[in-house]
């Protein structure tokens, strides 16, 4: 399927970060299970909540370390898929995923109220950190070179989780005495935030011809391909000619494909923020007037002549 056939267990499952995410969801289940009465303030955590955290672990397991890690260094679609999952897709999973009684107790300590991390946490920089991350790793000649550099891969595809999180943190944040933007504030947000993803996908999109190394020269693909599979990844091009191998489209239709996935992953995504962000301050507007109508001393509807 897809290639995949010719890589080994290990270089499709990542055996060590399969083993680290399936603990991370374990850890989950115990906190939210037995260790739940530890936390201040802490309740049942909904079967909606707990599918939301799993499938952002198994989405994030998939993209970073599984099958489609590994394709994402062989077609650019797939590269731009994991993209739009791991950083459009599963903050918000992950957010809802976590009982707002747990993100208390995961940031209570003073250390995070330091003056730092309110200006890092600040909306308008948390949302131009991703942009700006997204948009520099996306110019050819830094993607080919952050490729083809295991250490600084790493390290960028953490930095662009934790920013990822960040933008996302404003837009669904879980603690009411958290949020920092009104309603309206928000969905100004959302809309602004796509806006400013725009260009870097248009780029790529209406691009005249190919514009990754990693994705069609076959000498810096084999040498981003060492980040993901064991061995000699030299040896790949004595059996494939390249990554043309693997990939039914051209290398224009491939990027052309990887961008508009990318776009309409974060438009629909950005739909339901949308939405979201609206039947919130629908519903907040309704209890606000029906409370308005209901005399305060006795709960019951005032009558319509008094004064």
């Amino acid at each position: 399927m897809m290639g995949l056939e010719y890589f080994s267990f290990s270089d499709l499952w990542s055996p060590k970060f399969m083993v680290f995410m399936m603990a991370v969801i374990v850890l989950y289940t115990f906190i939210i299970g037995p260790w739940r009465h530890r936390f201040v303030g802490s309740a049942p955590v909904s079967i909606p909540r707990q599918l939301s955290f799993v499938i952002a672990i198994v989405l994030l397991y998939l993209t970073q370390g599984g099958p489609l890690s590994l394709l994402g260094h062989l077609m650019f679609t797939f590269h731009m898929t994991n993209m739009a999952l791991a950083y459009i897709l599963v903050p918000p999973l992950l957010i809802y995923g976590i009982p707002a009684w747990l993100w208390r107790g995961m940031f209570r300590a003073s250390f995070w109220r330091l003056g730092v991390f309110r200006i890092i946490m600040n909306p308008i920089i948390s949302m131009f950190l991703f942009i700006m991350l997204f948009s520099f790793y996306h110019m050819p000649s830094n993607h080919d070179w952050i490729m083809t550099h295991y250490t600084v891969h790493t390290i960028y595809y953490a930095l662009l989780f934790i920013s990822s999180m960040m933008l996302s943190w404003h837009i669904f944040c879980p603690v009411p005495e958290w949020r920092r933007m009104s309603n309206l504030l928000s969905l100004g947000y959302i809309f602004l935030s796509s806006l400013l993803l725009t260009p870097a996908c248009v780029m790529i999109i209406f691009a005249n011809e190919p514009l990754f190394a990693v994705y069609n020269d076959p000498n810096v693909w084999v040498k981003a391909m060492g980040y993901c599979v064991s061995g000699d990844p030299a040896a790949l091009l004595s059996k494939f000619e390249g990554p043309s191998f693997f990939n039914m489209m051209t290398g224009k239709e491939d990027q052309q494909a990887g961008g508009i996935i990318m776009k309409l992953l974060q438009e629909v995504v950005n739909a339901v923020a949308l939405y979201t962000v609206f039947m919130q301050w629908y519903r907040r507007d309704r209890m606000s007037e029906e409370d308005n109508v209901l005399d305060p001393t006795s709960g019951s509807r005032m009558n319509a002549t008094e004064n």
